[in-house]
């Protein structure tokens, strides 16, 4: 067809595209297209499922059709357009298995992952689809695009690649039936993780064996085991660690023994539920998966678009921390050792008894208690008045609670955001409770997301799992609660932040182990002294929270490293050995759930970790984390790990340049907080703090530095590690 006869048919194509039905067919019609709880039903899923996927597969089918030739308006603009209906539903449903599942819910769930991989699937591995992209990706250099543009088309074709369109047709085959399965596997993982922590509570018979609790957390004990259906019994639910939040406080050994047993032998087949076959499984799928694209491993294949690029890039910055954790895992075992003795007791320390006598040796050290800490934070407080304080002051941010709104349970908090000017930003859901519908943890996500090309502003939400007071009493939360919630609400801002054109590449579209970076950041807000004064007050007296008691918090957060940072590291270290298996060491710990114990342990022991002392803060078998999703954090845990790095380099540069003011907020916002997923991490941080990230302020920070002694050239560039070593403290 010649050129012109080809722009004729060009402006008279107008393929039929299906119209939806039902609630999800179009944008809601509330503020910012908030999602309308009200008049969805559970009913709604499956049809919204099915007509969103039908549409989405119309709407690629006119992109192969268009008689013009391929360009970037109708084919990348266009497929990133493609969607619209199945992606307003997905949004809120996830969100609701994942915060207020019910039985239906999960058997939704249980239908759909599957068919919405293999609908994935259909689009990222059909080759005319794809032969379409790859022409425009070929004349990219005769073309003009913004950053954005170059971007958007870069990430279309390498992550079409990356799902297997270079792959024969029968090779693109076998990846669509392992997509199929993995997305059933991780979905059924997923649950019965959920049940192992809901359904299999702590059960005690007298409240003599809850000694050491308060009077409101036995209260609460005994109306969830009448709830339970163990009526005059008390009960303790499991949170989402391995180590559990009451350990430290129980005062009888044999209770908190009985408590981390349940924990830490969650789904291992101890008890009602056993998910060892199904990580084997899933370990074997994706090494498979792997192969098929010549990597050796999973993390080979899947670390493609991450900012350390290369596992061994990962592990290296991981193992050399090794040695410094091992020696602090075994002195601080002898301490503890030793405040056993001087109380009397005639055991050695075991995990149920770590925290419990680490905080005691912290409490005599550091003058430190941790109920009268918590006396000072209640909870709407440090929403309203510490959270909210630290964005006006540091962004220019104000914020409207809204009762107008429906919610998906009564215990949501909606606010809207506001810009300094006064202008409407976007919208934030604030949902901090524990309940049994809810799976463990803490996270950030978006109802709706930023795009100029849709005109959509961010709906975002941060879920919590705080243990909720009873009835009439004060709401008050564990400083750990108040820096999670820091954290979570600095995945809110990278979101509420985004100012892109295209929604793959807003806000928090980020590489996995990028985007924890400018959460973690945020913690750093928690003890800043004038966010501080403003937020911690006592419940009773309304005292401020007095400045040498933050002092003594932040001189305690060196102590105890050895389990607090061990058992991150741990865990990080235990996902990248599963997703370094190769096919044949994967298939060999199938239907042997003994094996995959053995190879967890050996996995860790092997590096010289005390593990038996300081298990990983996840076991495999309920590390939700890198087998609930078909990828999810899979071969990126360490991400929390890396991110840290830059985190604290970053309150380096924070404080050297002022602290907490607007023109550095601006600045952050600027160089990383508005950027999205469209540029090099390395360039970006570097646009933030004129140079490369240093690994040393987080050595420091840990209190992993030798004695005076300063790792040679701790600069951190283009994935390559530091030189020299670390030492223990």
């Amino acid at each position: 067809m010649d050129p012109i006869s080809q722009a004729e048919a060009a402006a008279e194509y107008n393929p039929a595209i299906p119209e939806g039905t039902g609630y999800f067919a179009s944008d809601s019609t509330l503020p910012f297209h908030a999602p309308d709880f009200a008049r969805i039903s559970e009913d709604d899923y499956i049809p919204a499922f099915e007509q969103g996927m039908e549409i989405q597969l119309a709407e690629v089918q006119a992109i192969i059709d268009n008689p013009a030739a391929p360009d970037f308006e109708n084919t990348i603009v266009a497929l990133e357009k493609s969607g619209a209906m199945l992606g307003r539903v997905a949004s809120v449903f996830f969100q609701l298995t994942g915060t207020n599942t019910t039985d239906k819910l999960d058997e939704i769930n249980t239908e759909i992952s599957p068919r919405l991989s293999a609908h994935f699937d259909s689009i990222t591995l059909n080759p005319e689809l794809f032969a379409r992209v790859k022409a425009v990706y070929d004349n990219r250099a005769a073309m003009t695009m913004t950053v954005e543009d170059a971007r958007l088309l870069e990430n279309t074709y390498r992550d079409m690649v990356q799902a297997g369109a270079l792959l024969s047709e029968a090779e693109r085959e076998q990846v669509k039936a392992i997509n199929t399965q993995l997305s059933t596997l991780t979905t059924e993982f997923g649950q019965l993780a959920r049940d192992a922590m809901a359904d299999q509570p702590l059960i005690v018979d007298t409240r003599e064996e809850l000694a050491g609790l308060s009077d409101s957390d036995i209260q609460a004990a005994a109306a969830l085991a009448a709830e339970k259906g163990h009526e005059g019994k008390y009960a303790i639910a499991l949170q989402n660690t391995t180590q559990q939040p009451l350990l430290p406080v129980l005062e009888n050994r044999a209770t908190r023994e009985k408590l981390f047993r349940l924990s830490h032998d969650r789904a291992d087949g101890t008890y009602a539920v056993d998910t060892r076959d199904l990580i084997a499984r899933i370990a074997l799928l994706r090494a498979e998966k792997a192969a098929l694209f010549g990597k050796p491993d999973w993390a080979s294949y899947t670390m493609y678009d991450r900012m350390a690029k290369e596992p061994a890039t990962a592990l290296g910055f991981m193992e050399q921390m090794v040695p410094a954790l091992a020696a602090t895992q075994r002195r601080e075992a002898a301490m503890l050792n030793e405040a056993i003795a001087a109380d009397g007791g005639d055991f050695t320390v075991q995990p149920w008894d770590w925290y419990r006598y680490a905080n005691k040796i912290k409490a005599e050290q550091y003058d430190l208690d941790e109920d009268a800490v918590m006396e000072y934070f209640v909870l709407e407080n440090v929403l309203e008045d510490g959270i909210f304080h630290m964005a006006k002051e540091l962004y220019g941010l104000t914020f409207e609670r809204r009762t107008d709104l429906p919610v998906y349970h009564p215990d949501v908090w909606v606010y809207t955001v506001f810009e300094e000017d006064g202008s409407e930003l976007g919208l934030f859901y604030f949902d901090p409770f524990q309940r049994p519908s809810k799976r463990g943890g803490a996270w950030m996500g978006n109802f709706v997301d930023q795009s100029h090309m849709t005109g959509n502003k961010p709906v975002i939400y941060n879920v919590l799992n705080i243990p909720k007071a009873p009835d009439g009493e004060v709401q008050l939360v564990s400083f750990d609660w108040v820096n999670t919630a820091f954290h979570e609400f600095g995945h809110a801002v990278h979101g509420m932040f985004a100012d892109q054109r295209y929604e793959s590449l807003s806000g928090t579209a980020t590489a996995r182990d990028f985007v924890e970076y400018p959460s973690q950041v945020h913690e750093m807000w928690a003890t800043w002294p004038s966010v501080l004064s403003n937020y911690a007050k006592h419940y009773e007296t309304g005292e401020t929270i007095p400045a040498e008691m933050i002092e003594r918090i932040e001189a305690a957060a060196k102590f105890n490293q050895g389990y607090d940072f061990g058992e991150v590291v741990e865990a990080a270290l235990l996902d990248m050995k599963w997703h370094a298996l190769s096919p044949d060491e994967a298939r060999a710990l199938v239907g042997n759930p003994e094996a995959v114990d053995a190879f967890e342990r050996r996995s860790l022991t092997d590096l010289g970790l005390e593990i038996d002392l300081v298990p990983p803060r996840y076991r495999s078998t309920y590390f939700n984390h890198i087998f609930s999703s078909p990828a999810g954090y899979s071969a990126g845990y360490y991400s929390y790990l890396w991110t840290e790095m830059l985190d604290r380099d970053s309150r380096e540069w924070f404080r050297q340049n002022g602290g907490l003011t607007r023109a550095n907020g601006q600045h952050y916002r600027d160089t990383v907080l508005s950027r999205g997923g469209t540029m090099d991490y390395f360039e970006m941080f570097e646009n933030f703090a004129g140079r490369q990230p240093d690994v040393q302020p987080m050595l420091e920070a840990r209190g992993l530095t030798g004695s005076g002694e300063e790792a040679a050239d701790s600069e951190v560039s283009d994935g390559e590690l530091p030189a020299g070593s670390v030492e223990g403290s």
